[in-house]
């Protein structure tokens, strides 16, 4: 195939793949990167899944809008009693925009994370279901 060609067939398979309503529940949504630290508002520790789940609030609200969950490798408690988790450099699983999405290679986002699950919430009162005069613990 000449390069114009090639160069054309590339050109024309991304167009569709941009306009065409996606199939199968993928997501025409890319995934962002990690956030900052600085715009983490919590962190929780799942104890049946071995996930240290980190909560960003990418608008500054102070509302949930981005998780990532990295695997515990080790879990221990330092001398003042409070939790020390080692764990994955990079999460296995990012929540963002309603879309919960799994990352095998836990290699970081770059476009190889795959869609788990579409349309779906995240759950802050399944780690915190607690309320003190109506306001969340």
């Amino acid at each position: 195939m000449a390069p114009s060609q090639l160069a054309a067939s590339i050109f024309t398979a991304s167009f569709l793949f941009i306009i065409l309503p996606g199939s199968g529940g993928w997501t025409k949504e890319i995934l962002p990167p990690e956030p900052d630290l600085v715009t983490r508002i919590d962190e929780q520790y799942d104890h049946e899944a071995r996930l240290f789940l980190m909560l960003y609030s990418l608008n500054g609200t102070g509302k949930v809008d981005y998780v990532t969950g990295r695997l515990v490798q080790e879990y221990s408690r330092n001398n003042y009693g409070n939790p020390v988790y080692q764990t994955e450099a990079y999460p296995l699983f990012y929540w963002w925009n309603h879309t919960m999405y799994n990352d095998p290679e836990q290699d970081g986002v770059n476009g190889n994370e795959r869609v788990y699950q579409e349309n779906v919430e995240f759950d802050i009162t399944r780690y915190k279901p607690c309320a003190f005069n109506g306001q969340p613990c």
